[in-house]
């Protein structure tokens, strides 16, 4: 293999342009036992998701792991499956294609290009920046849809970015947004879904703020992502004007024997049931787009512990998806990293 990648050939006629490239986490390209068994081991073989020696943990992703959790996920995968495919790749799409617009109506010829990739899965990092460099992109703002930083997630994305620069001849310049768990529009986007929710169907307490789990240790060596989700939470609970009793901060996602953070999400539901609290709204701050953590984990098995606890009305607030204001959010977010002035205001 040739140490660097054939460059795009040069055209005089067409300036250089920027970029925006918007990256999740991925999906399985389709809810089949085959599909998942190959984003999984690419998802879990990661060592910025699993920290395990690598000595040990592929034996036992291959061996064990994989082999008996592929077809489970792929059921869960399949129930919230729909017709337009997996639910996180529909939803990054149209994020992706309502920014370009936004940008567009902004900007006009000086808008920057925008597109999407996801860290496993496809469409690929390394083949949308392939894509944008064929475009004459010279500039990439790299924006990861992960507003609180975690080693497993940004950072991933980070080493995904330096391995594709590292066989690139002709680098383009590359900015990161590293993190964005307190930037006012943002926490505006999530106080806005909120209220929503509440105008149309009244308003209940506590609010549960559900984010994605992280084992305890990774904290423990100095992972902000636990202090990054508190301020999202006190944020958003400041912009609701919510007490301290009116909503409580939980986590969800654990995966193996090890502790994770705590408070758990579904014991939490659990104990508010049987404690007496008959209807419970659940908001997912962490999650820009609904996906399997949200609908599945959540919105079906969740809400049957709830239930099956003595709840009576268990209400899962969409994630941001394509809310004009988390539109605008993500327009302020490239207009605050991107390097030229054009994109502010």
């Amino acid at each position: 293999m040739a140490r660097y990648r054939p460059e795009p050939a040069f055209d005089p006629a067409r300036g250089a342009r920027d970029a925006v490239l918007l990256v999740n986490l991925g999906t399985p390209d389709a809810p089949t036992a085959r599909a998942v068994r190959r984003y999984l081991a690419e998802f879990l073989a990661d060592p910025r998701v699993v920290e395990i020696p690598r000595a040990i943990w592929l034996p036992l992703l291959y061996g064990v792991i994989l082999p008996l959790r592929a077809s489970q996920s792929a059921e869960k995968y399949a129930s919230i499956w729909d017709a337009e495919g997996s639910p996180l790749a529909v939803h990054t799409e149209r994020q992706a294609r309502l920014l370009r617009d936004w940008l567009d109506t902004r900007l006009g010829r000086d808008a920057p290009l925008v597109d999407f990739a996801m860290r496993y899965g496809r469409p690929s990092l390394a083949e949308r920046l392939d894509r944008l460099r064929a475009q004459g992109c010279e500039r990439i703002l790299v924006l990861p849809l992960y507003p609180q930083y975690a080693a497993s997630t940004t950072a991933s994305v980070l080493d995904a970015l330096g391995a594709w620069l590292a066989r690139a001849r002709n680098q383009p310049e590359v900015r990161c947004v590293k993190h964005y768990p307190e930037h006012p529009a943002y926490i505006a986007a999530l106080a806005a879904q909120v209220r929503r929710h509440w105008d149309a169907h009244g308003r209940s307490a506590p609010l549960v703020m559900s984010f994605h789990g992280l084992p305890k240790a990774s904290v423990e060596r100095g992972d902000p992502y636990y202090r990054e989700c508190e301020r999202t939470a006190q944020r958003l609970a400041e912009a609701l004007g919510l007490s301290e009793r009116e909503w409580q901060l939980t986590f969800q996602s654990r995966f193996g024997r090890t502790e994770w953070l705590q408070p758990y999400t579904q014991p939490t539901l659990v104990g508010l049931a049987r404690g007496g609290v008959r209807r419970v709204d659940v908001v997912c701050p962490g999650f820009v787009a609904d996906c399997l953590e949200t609908l599945e984990e959540l919105g079906i098995v969740a809400r049957r512990a709830f239930l099956d606890a003595g709840g009576s009305e268990f209400n899962l607030l969409a994630c941001l998806n394509e809310s004009p204001q988390w539109i605008d959010a993500l327009g302020a977010l490239v207009g605050d990293n991107l390097w030229t002035e054009k994109t502010r205001g």
